[in-house]
Protein backbone atom coordinates (compact mmCIF):
# COMPACT_ATOMS: atom_id res chain seq x y z
CA UNK A 1 0.00 0.00 0.00
CA UNK A 2 1.42 3.81 -0.61
CA UNK A 3 2.88 5.60 2.14
CA UNK A 4 0.56 8.38 1.48
CA UNK A 5 -2.94 6.64 1.96
CA UNK A 6 -1.58 4.58 5.17
CA UNK A 7 -1.29 8.30 6.66
CA UNK A 8 -4.65 9.11 5.35
CA UNK A 9 -6.21 6.55 6.96
CA UNK A 10 -4.68 7.31 10.15
CA UNK A 11 -5.43 10.94 10.50
CA UNK A 12 -9.30 10.13 9.82
CA UNK A 13 -9.31 6.87 12.41
CA UNK A 14 -7.77 9.60 15.22
CA UNK A 15 -10.95 12.63 14.11
CA UNK A 16 -13.44 10.05 14.47
CA UNK A 17 -12.10 8.58 18.15
CA UNK A 18 -12.02 12.56 19.25
CA UNK A 19 -15.25 13.05 18.26
CA UNK A 20 -16.40 10.20 20.30
CA UNK A 21 -15.08 11.22 22.74
CA UNK A 22 -15.96 14.77 23.07
CA UNK A 23 -17.48 16.07 26.31
CA UNK A 24 -21.05 17.49 26.63
CA UNK A 25 -21.93 20.61 25.65
CA UNK A 26 -18.92 20.64 23.41
CA UNK A 27 -19.87 21.75 19.55
CA UNK A 28 -22.11 18.90 17.61
CA UNK A 29 -23.03 17.42 21.09
CA UNK A 30 -26.58 17.75 22.63
CA UNK A 31 -27.37 20.47 25.74
CA UNK A 32 -29.06 20.06 28.33
CA UNK A 33 -30.90 23.61 28.00
CA UNK A 34 -32.52 22.25 24.48
CA UNK A 35 -31.39 21.79 20.86
CA UNK A 36 -31.61 19.50 18.73
CA UNK A 37 -33.71 16.95 20.74
CA UNK A 38 -33.36 18.41 23.76
CA UNK A 39 -36.18 16.56 25.89
CA UNK A 40 -35.75 18.16 29.72
CA UNK A 41 -37.43 21.36 29.22
CA UNK A 42 -40.34 20.25 27.62
CA UNK A 43 -43.41 20.89 30.00
CA UNK A 44 -41.11 22.71 32.47
CA UNK A 45 -43.20 26.45 31.82
CA UNK A 46 -46.83 27.55 33.23
CA UNK A 47 -49.09 25.78 31.23
CA UNK A 48 -51.75 28.16 29.46
CA UNK A 49 -55.25 27.73 30.98
CA UNK A 50 -58.82 29.56 30.63
CA UNK A 51 -60.20 30.33 34.07
CA UNK A 52 -63.53 31.23 35.90
CA UNK A 53 -64.95 32.45 39.28
CA UNK A 54 -67.24 30.48 41.30
CA UNK A 55 -69.93 32.78 42.39
CA UNK A 56 -72.97 33.03 44.72
CA UNK A 57 -76.41 34.07 43.28
CA UNK A 58 -79.80 32.60 43.14
CA UNK A 59 -80.00 29.73 40.67
CA UNK A 60 -83.66 28.50 39.46
CA UNK A 61 -84.69 24.59 40.10
CA UNK A 62 -86.46 23.50 36.60
CA UNK A 63 -87.27 20.35 34.91
CA UNK A 64 -86.58 20.58 30.93
CA UNK A 65 -88.68 18.78 28.48
CA UNK A 66 -90.18 18.87 24.96
CA UNK A 67 -93.55 20.13 24.21
CA UNK A 68 -95.97 20.21 21.13
CA UNK A 69 -97.90 23.63 20.83
CA UNK A 70 -101.89 22.79 20.78
CA UNK A 71 -104.76 25.12 20.00
CA UNK A 72 -106.79 25.95 23.08
CA UNK A 73 -109.91 25.28 20.74
CA UNK A 74 -110.26 23.72 17.16
CA UNK A 75 -113.42 24.07 15.33
CA UNK A 76 -114.39 22.65 11.70
CA UNK A 77 -116.95 24.42 10.25
CA UNK A 78 -119.75 22.12 8.23
CA UNK A 79 -122.76 22.97 6.84
CA UNK A 80 -126.08 22.25 8.41
CA UNK A 81 -128.46 22.23 5.33
CA UNK A 82 -127.48 21.70 1.22
CA UNK A 83 -127.39 24.31 -0.83
CA UNK A 84 -124.78 26.85 -3.25
CA UNK A 85 -122.46 27.90 -1.70
CA UNK A 86 -123.00 32.16 -2.19
CA UNK A 87 -120.46 34.38 -0.46
CA UNK A 88 -117.23 33.73 1.71
CA UNK A 89 -116.46 36.47 3.88
CA UNK A 90 -112.99 36.12 4.90
CA UNK A 91 -109.71 35.11 3.11
CA UNK A 92 -107.58 32.02 4.20
CA UNK A 93 -105.57 32.58 7.32
CA UNK A 94 -107.32 35.61 8.35
CA UNK A 95 -108.12 35.91 12.19
CA UNK A 96 -112.16 35.94 12.82
CA UNK A 97 -113.75 36.58 15.77
CA UNK A 98 -116.46 34.73 17.38
CA UNK A 99 -120.12 35.96 15.68
CA UNK A 100 -118.33 37.34 12.53
CA UNK A 101 -120.05 35.82 9.35
CA UNK A 102 -117.76 33.14 7.54
CA UNK A 103 -120.21 31.50 4.32
CA UNK A 104 -123.35 32.34 3.34
CA UNK A 105 -125.50 29.52 0.83
CA UNK A 106 -129.05 29.93 -1.53
CA UNK A 107 -131.42 30.57 0.97
CA UNK A 108 -134.59 30.78 -1.67
CA UNK A 109 -135.66 26.86 -1.14
CA UNK A 110 -135.48 27.23 2.52
CA UNK A 111 -137.38 30.61 2.60
CA UNK A 112 -140.07 28.58 0.60
CA UNK A 113 -140.22 26.24 3.31
CA UNK A 114 -141.11 28.44 5.54
CA UNK A 115 -143.71 30.02 3.75
CA UNK A 116 -144.99 26.57 3.31
CA UNK A 117 -145.33 25.95 6.74
CA UNK A 118 -146.74 29.52 7.64
CA UNK A 119 -149.38 28.58 5.41
CA UNK A 120 -150.15 25.08 6.66
CA UNK A 121 -150.39 26.68 10.51
CA UNK A 122 -152.87 29.65 9.07
CA UNK A 123 -155.03 26.55 7.09
CA UNK A 124 -154.88 24.80 10.61
CA UNK A 125 -155.83 27.01 12.60
CA UNK A 126 -158.50 28.25 10.80
CA UNK A 127 -160.07 24.59 10.63
CA UNK A 128 -159.63 24.19 14.43
CA UNK A 129 -161.46 27.34 15.32
CA UNK A 130 -164.18 26.35 12.86
CA UNK A 131 -164.60 22.81 14.80
CA UNK A 132 -164.18 24.63 18.21
CA UNK A 133 -167.02 26.47 17.34
CA UNK A 134 -169.08 23.32 16.36
CA UNK A 135 -168.07 21.68 19.85
CA UNK A 136 -169.45 24.70 21.60
CA UNK A 137 -172.71 24.25 20.15
CA UNK A 138 -172.89 20.16 20.33
CA UNK A 139 -171.85 20.73 23.74
CA UNK A 140 -175.22 22.21 24.43
CA UNK A 141 -176.99 20.02 22.45
CA UNK A 142 -175.56 17.25 23.78
CA UNK A 143 -176.63 18.74 27.28
CA UNK A 144 -180.38 18.76 25.95
CA UNK A 145 -179.83 14.92 24.83
CA UNK A 146 -180.33 16.31 20.98
CA UNK A 147 -177.07 14.70 20.09
CA UNK A 148 -175.61 11.05 20.97
CA UNK A 149 -172.66 10.64 23.60
CA UNK A 150 -170.73 8.76 20.29
CA UNK A 151 -170.91 11.75 18.26
CA UNK A 152 -170.05 14.41 20.78
CA UNK A 153 -166.85 12.63 21.81
CA UNK A 154 -166.39 12.42 18.12
CA UNK A 155 -166.38 15.94 17.65
CA UNK A 156 -164.27 16.32 20.78
CA UNK A 157 -161.42 13.88 19.29
CA UNK A 158 -160.91 15.88 15.83
CA UNK A 159 -160.74 19.40 17.86
CA UNK A 160 -158.07 17.95 20.04
CA UNK A 161 -156.27 16.06 16.46
CA UNK A 162 -156.36 18.99 14.48
CA UNK A 163 -155.31 21.46 17.97
CA UNK A 164 -152.19 19.11 18.01
CA UNK A 165 -151.64 19.64 13.91
CA UNK A 166 -151.42 23.01 14.52
CA UNK A 167 -148.70 22.68 17.30
CA UNK A 168 -146.63 20.61 14.78
CA UNK A 169 -147.43 23.23 12.41
CA UNK A 170 -145.82 25.70 14.96
CA UNK A 171 -143.18 23.62 15.17
CA UNK A 172 -142.53 23.05 11.31
CA UNK A 173 -142.10 26.81 11.17
CA UNK A 174 -139.33 26.83 14.03
CA UNK A 175 -137.71 24.36 12.30
CA UNK A 176 -138.04 26.35 8.96
CA UNK A 177 -136.36 29.07 10.62
CA UNK A 178 -133.68 27.35 11.96
CA UNK A 179 -132.86 25.76 8.51
CA UNK A 180 -132.95 29.58 7.02
CA UNK A 181 -130.83 30.55 9.92
CA UNK A 182 -128.48 27.95 9.13
CA UNK A 183 -127.68 29.25 5.47
CA UNK A 184 -125.97 31.91 7.72
CA UNK A 185 -123.04 30.21 8.75
CA UNK A 186 -121.03 32.65 11.29
CA UNK A 187 -117.56 32.32 13.40
CA UNK A 188 -118.21 29.75 16.87
CA UNK A 189 -115.33 31.15 18.46
CA UNK A 190 -112.66 33.72 17.55
CA UNK A 191 -109.04 32.27 16.10
CA UNK A 192 -107.37 31.79 13.02
CA UNK A 193 -109.15 30.31 9.90
CA UNK A 194 -107.35 27.44 7.54
CA UNK A 195 -107.78 26.66 4.24
CA UNK A 196 -111.08 26.49 2.87
CA UNK A 197 -112.69 23.47 1.55
CA UNK A 198 -114.95 24.77 -0.82
CA UNK A 199 -115.99 27.75 -3.11
CA UNK A 200 -118.27 30.08 -4.35
CA UNK A 201 -120.74 28.12 -6.21
CA UNK A 202 -120.26 24.96 -5.04
CA UNK A 203 -123.24 22.77 -3.92
CA UNK A 204 -122.46 22.36 -0.02
CA UNK A 205 -124.16 19.44 1.33
CA UNK A 206 -125.85 19.12 5.07
CA UNK A 207 -122.63 17.52 7.23
CA UNK A 208 -120.17 16.50 4.31
CA UNK A 209 -117.27 14.61 5.58
CA UNK A 210 -115.02 17.37 4.01
CA UNK A 211 -115.18 20.68 6.22
CA UNK A 212 -115.36 24.04 5.21
CA UNK A 213 -112.73 25.30 7.14
CA UNK A 214 -111.00 24.64 10.04
CA UNK A 215 -110.60 27.65 12.90
CA UNK A 216 -107.94 27.29 15.28
CA UNK A 217 -107.64 29.40 18.56
CA UNK A 218 -103.84 30.16 19.19
CA UNK A 219 -104.57 33.05 21.82
CA UNK A 220 -104.59 32.11 24.47
CA UNK A 221 -102.57 28.57 23.68
CA UNK A 222 -101.82 25.15 25.09
CA UNK A 223 -98.25 23.91 25.07
CA UNK A 224 -98.52 19.87 26.13
CA UNK A 225 -95.20 18.27 27.40
CA UNK A 226 -94.75 15.39 29.98
CA UNK A 227 -92.01 15.20 32.77
CA UNK A 228 -90.44 12.13 34.90
CA UNK A 229 -93.27 11.42 37.40
CA UNK A 230 -90.40 11.41 40.09
CA UNK A 231 -91.13 14.79 39.97
CA UNK A 232 -95.19 14.68 40.70
CA UNK A 233 -94.56 15.30 44.40
CA UNK A 234 -92.31 18.12 44.06
CA UNK A 235 -94.39 20.07 41.57
CA UNK A 236 -97.50 19.27 43.16
CA UNK A 237 -95.64 20.95 46.80
CA UNK A 238 -94.84 23.74 44.45
CA UNK A 239 -97.81 24.07 42.97
CA UNK A 240 -99.52 24.40 46.38
CA UNK A 241 -97.32 27.37 47.21
CA UNK A 242 -97.93 29.26 43.84
CA UNK A 243 -98.65 28.91 40.17
CA UNK A 244 -95.70 26.99 38.31
CA UNK A 245 -94.06 29.25 35.37
CA UNK A 246 -93.10 27.15 32.34
CA UNK A 247 -91.42 28.55 29.30
CA UNK A 248 -91.16 27.48 25.90
CA UNK A 249 -88.63 28.22 23.52
CA UNK A 250 -87.50 27.29 19.85
CA UNK A 251 -86.14 23.82 19.41
CA UNK A 252 -83.23 25.48 17.73
CA UNK A 253 -80.76 25.30 20.84
CA UNK A 254 -77.69 26.24 18.07
CA UNK A 255 -79.25 29.44 17.96
CA UNK A 256 -79.26 31.06 21.29
CA UNK A 257 -80.81 34.71 20.03
CA UNK A 258 -83.34 32.96 17.83
CA UNK A 259 -84.19 30.88 21.13
CA UNK A 260 -84.92 33.31 23.06
CA UNK A 261 -86.65 36.01 21.11
CA UNK A 262 -89.01 33.13 20.26
CA UNK A 263 -89.61 32.22 23.84
CA UNK A 264 -92.88 32.71 25.55
CA UNK A 265 -94.16 32.17 29.17
CA UNK A 266 -96.93 30.93 30.52
CA UNK A 267 -98.20 29.27 33.49
CA UNK A 268 -99.03 25.46 34.50
CA UNK A 269 -102.63 24.75 33.91
CA UNK A 270 -103.37 21.27 33.66
CA UNK A 271 -102.03 18.39 35.69
CA UNK A 272 -102.89 14.51 33.92
CA UNK A 273 -104.75 12.54 36.64
CA UNK A 274 -102.11 9.19 35.94
CA UNK A 275 -98.46 8.33 35.61
CA UNK A 276 -98.20 6.86 31.97
CA UNK A 277 -96.89 3.58 32.81
CA UNK A 278 -95.14 2.69 29.56
CA UNK A 279 -92.98 5.71 30.12
CA UNK A 280 -92.72 6.63 33.21
CA UNK A 281 -94.26 10.17 32.92
CA UNK A 282 -96.95 12.12 33.08
CA UNK A 283 -98.41 14.40 31.16
CA UNK A 284 -98.99 18.73 31.82
CA UNK A 285 -100.31 21.63 30.17
CA UNK A 286 -98.98 25.49 30.18
CA UNK A 287 -101.08 27.72 29.44
CA UNK A 288 -100.03 31.15 27.34
CA UNK A 289 -101.31 34.14 26.38
CA UNK A 290 -99.50 34.32 22.91
CA UNK A 291 -100.63 37.65 21.80
CA UNK A 292 -97.72 38.15 19.67
CA UNK A 293 -98.39 34.25 17.96
CA UNK A 294 -94.75 33.64 18.77
CA UNK A 295 -96.40 29.61 19.43
CA UNK A 296 -98.01 28.11 16.52
CA UNK A 297 -100.42 25.02 16.64
CA UNK A 298 -98.41 21.75 16.08
CA UNK A 299 -94.86 22.91 16.21
CA UNK A 300 -92.67 21.34 19.30
CA UNK A 301 -90.66 23.47 21.74
CA UNK A 302 -88.56 23.39 24.07
CA UNK A 303 -90.23 23.41 27.67
CA UNK A 304 -88.11 24.62 31.02
CA UNK A 305 -90.58 23.98 34.01
CA UNK A 306 -89.95 26.43 37.13
CA UNK A 307 -90.10 24.73 39.82
CA UNK A 308 -88.76 27.08 42.73
CA UNK A 309 -85.33 29.22 43.38
CA UNK A 310 -82.64 28.44 45.46
CA UNK A 311 -80.48 31.33 46.86
CA UNK A 312 -76.88 31.67 47.84
CA UNK A 313 -76.48 28.91 45.37
CA UNK A 314 -72.84 28.49 44.58
CA UNK A 315 -72.18 28.16 40.61
CA UNK A 316 -69.49 27.42 38.49
CA UNK A 317 -68.84 26.93 34.57
CA UNK A 318 -70.13 23.47 33.54
CA UNK A 319 -67.08 22.97 32.03
CA UNK A 320 -64.85 22.93 35.17
CA UNK A 321 -66.20 19.86 36.43
CA UNK A 322 -64.12 17.03 35.48
CA UNK A 323 -64.64 12.98 36.08
CA UNK A 324 -62.20 10.38 37.73
CA UNK A 325 -62.95 7.21 38.91
CA UNK A 326 -62.86 8.65 42.75
CA UNK A 327 -65.39 11.11 41.94
CA UNK A 328 -65.82 14.39 40.18
CA UNK A 329 -63.54 17.26 40.94
CA UNK A 330 -62.21 20.21 39.48
CA UNK A 331 -58.56 22.34 39.18
CA UNK A 332 -58.82 25.44 41.46
CA UNK A 333 -55.92 27.96 40.91
CA UNK A 334 -54.42 28.48 44.41
CA UNK A 335 -52.70 32.48 44.95
CA UNK A 336 -49.32 30.88 43.98
CA UNK A 337 -50.38 30.10 40.33
CA UNK A 338 -50.28 26.95 40.97
CA UNK A 339 -53.66 24.19 41.05
CA UNK A 340 -55.05 21.67 43.30
CA UNK A 341 -57.46 19.36 42.00
CA UNK A 342 -60.74 19.15 44.73
CA UNK A 343 -63.23 17.05 44.97
CA UNK A 344 -66.44 18.23 44.46
CA UNK A 345 -70.00 17.12 44.94
CA UNK A 346 -72.36 18.47 42.47
CA UNK A 347 -76.33 19.67 42.98
CA UNK A 348 -77.43 19.67 39.41
CA UNK A 349 -77.07 21.77 36.21
CA UNK A 350 -78.69 24.72 35.17
CA UNK A 351 -77.91 25.12 31.37
CA UNK A 352 -73.86 25.25 30.89
CA UNK A 353 -73.57 26.14 34.75
CA UNK A 354 -73.55 23.90 37.40
CA UNK A 355 -74.18 24.26 41.20
CA UNK A 356 -72.08 22.95 43.69
CA UNK A 357 -73.30 21.65 46.98
CA UNK A 358 -69.74 20.98 48.26
CA UNK A 359 -65.90 20.99 47.57
CA UNK A 360 -65.92 24.96 46.56
CA UNK A 361 -66.30 28.43 48.14
CA UNK A 362 -67.61 31.44 46.78
CA UNK A 363 -64.51 33.61 44.78
CA UNK A 364 -62.69 30.15 44.12
CA UNK A 365 -60.63 30.33 40.83
CA UNK A 366 -61.21 27.06 38.67
CA UNK A 367 -60.06 25.82 35.21
CA UNK A 368 -62.56 25.88 32.90
CA UNK A 369 -60.04 24.67 29.63
CA UNK A 370 -57.31 23.14 29.41
CA UNK A 371 -57.13 20.42 32.06
CA UNK A 372 -55.97 17.34 30.19
CA UNK A 373 -52.26 18.81 30.63
CA UNK A 374 -52.27 19.90 34.54
CA UNK A 375 -51.49 17.88 37.44
CA UNK A 376 -51.49 18.93 40.92
CA UNK A 377 -49.18 21.53 41.79
CA UNK A 378 -48.74 22.42 38.06
CA UNK A 379 -47.96 26.06 37.61
CA UNK A 380 -50.54 28.00 35.02
CA UNK A 381 -51.22 31.28 33.43
CA UNK A 382 -54.43 32.73 31.72
CA UNK A 383 -53.80 31.58 28.08
CA UNK A 384 -57.11 30.76 26.25
CA UNK A 385 -55.65 26.97 25.15
CA UNK A 386 -57.60 24.52 23.40
CA UNK A 387 -58.19 21.69 25.98
CA UNK A 388 -55.64 19.10 25.25
CA UNK A 389 -53.41 21.62 23.19
CA UNK A 390 -50.21 23.95 23.82
CA UNK A 391 -51.01 27.59 22.41
CA UNK A 392 -49.89 26.91 19.47
CA UNK A 393 -52.45 24.25 18.63
CA UNK A 394 -50.33 21.23 18.40
CA UNK A 395 -51.37 17.73 19.36
CA UNK A 396 -50.66 15.73 22.06
CA UNK A 397 -50.82 18.16 25.22
CA UNK A 398 -47.28 18.84 26.45
CA UNK A 399 -45.62 16.96 23.90
CA UNK A 400 -45.93 19.67 21.22
CA UNK A 401 -45.03 22.79 23.07
CA UNK A 402 -41.84 24.40 22.49
CA UNK A 403 -38.54 23.50 24.41
CA UNK A 404 -37.30 26.19 27.16
CA UNK A 405 -34.37 27.13 24.68
CA UNK A 406 -37.53 28.37 21.84
CA UNK A 407 -36.89 24.99 19.45
CA UNK A 408 -39.16 22.11 18.86
CA UNK A 409 -37.68 18.97 18.69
Amino acid sequence: MPKFAINTVAILSVSLFAVSCSPPGSEGGATPTGGRGGRAGRGGGPVPVVTATAVRKDMPVTVPAVGTVEAMSSVTIRSQVTGQLTAIHFTEGQDVQQGEPLFSLDSRQLKTSLLQAQAALARDTATLRNLEGQQARNATLFQRGLISKDVFESQQASVAALDATVEADKAAIETARLNLAYTEIAAPIGGRTGALGAHVGDLVRANDTTPLVAINQVAPIYVTFAVPGRFLSEIRRYQAQRPLSVVAASPDPANAEISASASATGVVTFIDNSVDATTGTIRLKGTFANADRKLWPGSFVRVTLNLTTSSDAIVIPATAVQASQDGQFVYVVTADKTVDMRKVTVERQQGGEIVIAEGIAAGDVVVTDGQLRLTPGARVMEGGAARGGGPSGAEGGPRGAASPSGRGR
